[in-house]
């Protein structure tokens, strides 16, 4: 299952706001770090940005649902300094010099839901 999110050009990242308002954008810098942490990379995020600190719990799904029908849901850390953001910061001017990420946002995967239609559909993944 991650190994779609590394091969997919863009996920999109559902958050909320402390009042509960729900925002999705498309990121296009995400790939796993390992089975459980996937790092998005805040080049664009502004509204996004501010939703994850006030609320650190998101969900992702990536753009080819036929070949990888799942929503990974979990929580955030923001890293605006040290290794990740290092990471983050050297990855993005490799794809685009001119991006200036303003942090690395680490996703901890706590559950793995199928979006697949049918009857499984919304079901958890164990």
């Amino acid at each position: 299952m991650m190994d779609a999110i590394e091969k997919s050009n863009i996920v999109f990242l559902a958050t909320a706001n402390n009042e509960h308002i729900p925002n999705v954008v498309p990121i296009g810098l995400a790939r796993p770090l390992d089975d459980e942490t996937v790092l998005l990379v805040a080049n664009f995020m502004n509204k996004t940005y501010e939703n994850l600190k006030e609320n650190p719990n998101a969900a992702i799904v990536v753009t080819d649902v036929t070949n990888c029908p799942y929503q990974f849901k979990g929580t955030v850390k923001i890293y605006e300094s040290g290794k990740y953001f290092d990471d983050a910061v050297e990855w993005a001017k490799s794809v685009m010099t001119q991006l200036n990420p303003k942090g690395a946002v680490l996703l901890k995967i706590d559950e793995i839901f199928s979006v697949q239609p049918g009857p499984d559909a919304g079901k958890k993944i164990e």
